[in-house]
């Protein structure tokens, strides 16, 4: 609670001066989400403005297909360019002979070809062992179940576009990937944000979050159909595996970015530039903090003051804000949830208990300086922790 709370960076486009930055060695841990992850185009554009060199990079499914066209050397322009010229077609070929003649036996409602296509037209033709810069690129095995991070010493001799071609295949959607005899798909199945890994022996870690924080109500997706609902479930299922890592971050300290793509498909192409510059905001914000997090060495940043509230007309007495957050809430003697701790300093990775009260009855506002507690919600509920109790 003492832990200061830095001032943000304007949001605007004047150019930003190269500012001096220490020698640390800095993971940039890139999740997936589908084309969501366009937005970290925009952080690698704010990290090169801001004079941050990534030591690592790590990625998951898009995360990894970016990340493997940095490390190839592949420019920030033409990254955003092939961005914005990809089309539907270009990724997405039903596989139409597969699913009839296998029916339930084929491994893919997509063919392979497509995908694999567009990987090797931006990821070098080598293995991980050739790269001049550390790549990590997070799979899972099908077969044992298990996670396997490519570019890991002794995992190094297997060739990059395979490695991101599996780490892209989206089970059901794609077919597995062969890797140096392993079938693998997509790392997100097990850790969407492999910031474990690729945060050993670093001194910061930089990771940036576009597919497991949206969890704003749907209340269309009964009929959204098939890809929607699956894609519904895999957004669900990888913030909450998140969790736990957050939960209990220490070493070393984590800059988490979040950028606002909670609105945005995961297979949307008509997002293209709003995704890049929401990464890019997004980067600049939170890397404002970069000399405070490297200070304090520990946890996760940015940290800002927030003010836990309850409406006990809509708290029902469920208990299970109670159950998820013992350390901050409990219940008074009609009942009824209030906090412990009305006054709290979160991360984005906190809070997260909020989120599931039933009713929408607690709420957690975002205090800026000079802020009276009490005053209205200014939390934005793509970036904080929140809920939608006042829309």
């Amino acid at each position: 609670m003492s832990r200061k709370t830095a001032s943000k960076v304007p949001k605007n486009r004047t150019p930003v001066p190269r500012l001096r930055r220490s020698r640390a060695k800095v993971a940039l841990v890139l999740g997936g989400g589908g084309l969501k992850g366009f937005a970290h185009i925009g952080v690698f554009r704010a990290l090169r403005e801001l004079g941050i060199e990534p030591t690592v990079v790590a990625g998951t499914s898009i995360g990894a297909l970016i990340g493997a066209a940095y490390v190839r050397g592949m420019t920030i322009p033409e990254m955003a360019d092939r961005a914005r010229a990809l089309k539907r077609r270009d990724l997405f070929r039903l596989n139409r002979m597969g699913m009839l003649l296998e029916r339930q036996h084929s491994p893919a409602i997509y063919l392979e070809e497509p995908l694999r296509q567009v990987v090797e037209s931006v990821v070098t033709p080598v293995r991980f062992d050739q790269l001049k810069k550390t790549l990590l690129v997070n799979t899972v095995d099908l077969q044992r179940g298990s996670q396997v991070v490519w570019g890991l010493r002794g995992l190094r001799d297997v060739s990059v576009i395979d490695a991101v071609y599996a780490s892209c295949a989206l089970p059901g959607f794609y077919p597995p990937g062969r890797i140096g005899g392993r079938l693998c798909v997509d790392g997100g199945v097990i850790d969407n944000l492999p910031v474990s890994v690729a945060g050993l022996g670093m001194d910061a870690v930089i990771a940036v979050d576009t597919g497991s924080s949206d969890l704003e109500p749907e209340n269309d997706i009964a009929t959204a159909g098939f890809a929607s609902i699956y894609m519904r479930a895999a957004t669900t299922m990888m913030h909450a595996l998140q969790l736990a890592p957050f939960a209990t971050w220490t070493r070393p300290p984590m800059i988490l970015i979040r950028p606002k793509v909670s609105h945005i498909g995961w297979f949307s192409f008509t997002h293209t530039d709003e995704l890049l510059e929401a990464g890019y905001i997004a980067a600049m914000e939170a890397c404002s903090h970069y000399e405070e997090c490297i200070e304090w060495g520990t946890g996760v940043f940015p940290r800002r003051p927030m003010e836990i509230t309850v409406n006990q007309e809509k708290c029902i007495g469920c208990t299970l804000c109670v159950a998820l957050a013992p350390d901050l809430m409990a219940m008074n003697g009609k009942g009824k949830a209030y906090p412990l701790t009305p006054i709290v300093e979160w991360s984005p990775a906190d809070g997260d208990f909020v989120h599931h009260c039933p009713t929408y009855a607690i709420e957690a506002t975002r205090l800026e300086t000079g802020t009276t507690p009490g005053g209205a919600p200014t939390v934005d509920p793509t970036s904080e922790p929140t809920t939608e109790a006042t829309r």
